[in-house]
């Protein structure tokens, strides 16, 4: 390691019209002294800063896990906003924090000097390997971190404890519910009414128009244990075309009826709700990720990252002209997980 305070000539090599044979290397600029290095008291101060600013990292970390185990989303969206916005902001306090003091260490009470180091050839000698641990001892030593003991266990106790708001929701509590099971089934069942979202009123095929698009709840949502969970995964997107448009597989042709066909809502890549119909094409589009799929052929996959078309429900219309589903999904909604290859 070498500190260059004086400009160098170099030669350049093949030298063309234009471009200059030498030029000068203006070297290091002059060293400007921080206030931390010219007043003890500067030093002090940066030092109970980055002390603080590891404090509120653990107190971040601290007000997480509190929130996590005391503030559960609940069944509510006010209550799942409320847990929401506390995690955020216990897990931004615990790692921003930490970023922030060791940002602040390093421009503060870390040495300042510029240094330059010489090219040398890839393979370090066994010189520069002593010298290199040499300068990591140097850096030991510079950080002071082994004479500021309170600064020491400021940075060890952030360091500890900000993993465990990544760890916690990982692990989950004690009795978590690992059914993977669940998602292989929704509420539809043969006969269930299709109701419109959110008032769970039933709709008749009549009232579905060309080219009306409806979001769609089974209409016994509310009698579910958990009717949030439920609608996770029970959402469908209604929306009836012009019998002529389908291209409907030999298997599926009794799915649809009179042009209306019901597709599942949740994206197959990663889960988000499609929702965005575009009348003229019959393409359905997801807002997260651009995923497209044609409603008129299947629902199957013609732009973006989802690898599979979206489930369809088969429907039909009861005695009372309402439409109804004939049985569940044939096939797990939502995004591929580890039971399933696609």
């Amino acid at each position: 390691m070498s500190t260059h305070n004086h400009p160098t000539d170099v030669t350049v090599t093949g030298a063309t019209d234009g471009v200059p044979a030498v030029f000068t290397d203006p070297g290091i600029p002059h060293h400007r002294d921080r206030q931390s290095d010219l007043h003890p008291a500067a030093e002090k101060r940066a030092e109970r800063q980055v002390t603080l600013l590891f404090g509120l990292s653990v107190l971040g970390t601290i007000g997480f896990l509190v929130a996590y185990f005391t503030v559960p989303p609940g069944e509510t969206v006010a209550s799942m906003r409320l847990s929401n916005l506390l995690l955020g902001l216990g897990l931004f306090l615990a790692m921003f924090a930490i970023g922030i003091a060791a940002v602040h260490w390093a421009k503060s009470l870390m040495n300042a000097h510029e240094k330059a180091e010489d090219r040398h050839e890839l393979r370090s000698s066994d010189t520069t390997r002593t010298a290199a641990v040499e300068m990591l001892r140097e850096g030991t030593e510079d950080s002071s971190i082994g004479r500021r003991g309170v600064l020491k266990g400021a940075m060890v106790s952030a360091l500890a404890l900000a993993p465990l708001s990544v760890a916690v929701p990982l692990i989950g509590e004690v009795g978590e519910d690992w059914d993977v099971s669940k998602f292989k089934s929704t509420m539809w069942r043969k006969g269930t009414r299709l109701a419109i979202d959110p008032s769970g009123r039933p709709i008749r095929a009549a009232d579905v128009t060309i080219g009306s698009v409806v979001h769609v709840i089974p209409e016994n949502l509310s009698e579910a244990e958990h009717p949030l969970d439920e609608k996770a995964k029970a959402v469908v997107l209604l929306v009836r075309l012009d019998p002529r448009d389908l291209k409907e597989a030999e298997d599926r042709k009794g799915w649809s009826y009179e042009g209306i066909v019901a597709y599942s809502k949740i994206c197959t890549h990663v889960g988000c709700p499609v929702s965005l119909y575009e009348q003229q094409t019959h393409h359905l589009l997801c807002p997260c990720h651009q995923s497209t799929f044609d409603v008129a052929d299947g629902a199957k996959v013609v732009f973006g990252p989802a690898n599979r078309p979206l489930p369809q429900l088969p429907i039909e219309v009861d005695d009372e002209g309402y439409l109804v589903a004939q049985s569940d999904f044939t096939e797990p909604i939502g995004p591929s997980y580890w039971e399933r290859l696609r």
